[in-house]
């Protein structure tokens, strides 16, 4: 039986947070009537972007050059969401210069990198008002001081220092890393959280102290206490263009009023065409995996992982999952005091705590990973070859 303090605790990320701050209402729609809607574009390349930034500071023995970035770059790049060649051109040439730009100012090999992307939770409040905050932070490094916590931006325009100074989602970062480094919380002077700009190529820096902690905490607690008591009212707002649930909100009714007029006759039309394409795209999933399969033998039986016909390839792409032996984690984690870090067993709280441990339990975690599955995929790429 689930107790009245598991009840009344939330779940809630700086995203979701953001997102009730600029409109309650979009945060209503997102996350608790889950509804989807499209990413955007500029979502798309920021995502793009990021991926990028992350392979050029993953720890190796080399640093990635920037040929091997631009690679990366390109291999990633997804044209079909930009609504015409032309801007699909133009957004891959600023992602091309933001790049090169970064070279230019930054050598991989120059930083200390502690984490990339690390996942996190911290709790915030106290017994019944008592909240989970969750999130990812983009990049860790040691510097010569202490340790410096840094955000990408793709943003077209860039802010004051007075933001950075004041940034909330910076100080949840913060926060998530004391709860890791809590011997660090003595050294605040030493520890710098940074937004890194990338459009602009700038880094702007600042530092936190104890009471701004806390009173980031305490925004954190009071939006929650508005979510609780379902203050859902809408907020219009530059960012408006850019939302998904314009053709729902009652804000924009207006604006989609024409869309709505659909007559019976329309709609028993449209029915009958939907019915006929669910149909035809079932068999066509069944033929598809039919030729698959025997295009997959044939790969086999010659040898091959790339086959070539009049209008293009196919690449085999062969992905393997794993998961671990939890008798052998718990044994590794638990005289560590780190089993009750991960609770429910799973790969995302495993990876929580890993850059946590000693290498020596790192190695026999390691061994303890069994293959789930392995699954092959066709990869197809139309056009003369």
């Amino acid at each position: 039986m689930i107790n009245s303090l598991e009840e009344s605790l939330m779940r809630i990320s700086y995203s979701a947070l953001d997102a009730y701050k600029s409109c309650p209402l979009k945060y209503k729609y997102q996350q608790i009537d889950k509804i989807k809607t499209p990413k955007s574009k500029e979502a798309i390349f920021g995502t793009i972007l990021h991926s990028t930034m992350k392979f050029i500071h993953t720890p190796g023995i080399l640093s990635p050059t920037l040929e091997q970035a631009m690679e990366f770059f390109s291999n990633s790049w997804n044209p079909a969401v930009f609504d015409s060649p032309e801007e699909e051109r133009a957004a891959f040439v600023q992602g091309v210069k933001i790049i090169q730009d970064y070279y230019k100012r930054n050598n991989p090999a120059d930083f200390n990198i502690v984490n990339l992307e690390s996942r996190f939770q911290i709790e915030i409040g106290e017994k019944e008002n008592r909240h989970i905050v969750s999130g990812i932070i983009d990049r860790i490094d040691r510097t010569a001081d202490g340790f410096e916590i840094i955000d990408y931006k793709t943003a077209k325009k860039m802010p004051t220092q007075d933001r950075v100074e004041g940034d909330m989602q910076l100080s949840v970062y913060l926060a998530a890393f004391l709860s890791y480094y809590p011997e660090e919380r003595k050294n605040l002077d030493r520890l710098k959280v940074s937004l890194y700009f990338l459009k602009h190529g700038m880094k702007l820096s600042a530092s936190r102290t104890e009471e701004q902690l806390k009173e980031n905490e305490a925004v954190f607690l009071e939006t929650i206490k508005l979510i609780e008591e379902e203050k859902f009212e809408p907020i219009i707002s530059p960012l408006c263009d850019w939302c998904g649930y314009q053709n729902i909100c009652p804000m924009w009714k207006h604006k989609f009023k024409e869309l709505r007029k659909l007559d019976t006759e329309d709609v028993s039309e449209l029915i009958d065409e939907y019915i006929e394409l669910k149909s035809a795209i079932s068999i066509t999933k069944d033929r598809l995996a039919k030729i698959q399969e025997k295009i997959t033998f044939y790969m086999d039986q010659e040898g091959v992982a790339r086959v070539f016909g009049q209008n293009g390839l196919i690449a085999r792409s062969l992905r393997v999952t794993y998961k671990y032996n939890e008798e052998k984690i718990q044994s590794l984690l638990a005289p560590l005091g780190k089993w009750q870090d991960v609770l429910k067993f799973d790969k995302t709280a495993l990876k929580n705590v890993f850059d946590l441990l000693p290498d020596s339990v790192k190695k026999e975690i390691e061994k303890a990973k069994i293959e789930d599955k392995k699954t092959s995929s066709l990869i197809v790429k139309k056009g003369k070859i």
